[in-house]
């Protein structure tokens, strides 16, 4: 399998298998944006929204606190600017 890195200087959570996304396939799905918002923040699923291009996706982590993990609809990079 091939092992794309997103360049941000963030951690291994963000990278992403690119077999992920078939060739016909031009959005994530709800459950890969999921699946990679886990990858980067670990917890429970609290949310899921879907904006525009982008998931916005709630997470509980194990001390309690919730995390908003932004995800593109396009390409499933992290987006840190949200």
């Amino acid at each position: 399998m091939l092992w794309v890195a997103l360049v941000s200087g963030e951690s291994f959570a963000q990278m992403k298998l690119a077999s992920e996304l078939s060739d016909e396939q031009i959005e994530i799905s709800q459950q890969q944006a999921v699946t990679i918002a886990q990858r980067y923040t670990h917890g429970r699923l609290l949310s899921v929204q879907r904006m525009d291009d982008h998931y916005r996706i709630k997470i509980l982590n194990h001390k309690g606190a919730v995390h908003i993990v932004t995800i593109n609809a396009k390409n499933g990079e992290v987006d840190l600017s949200q």
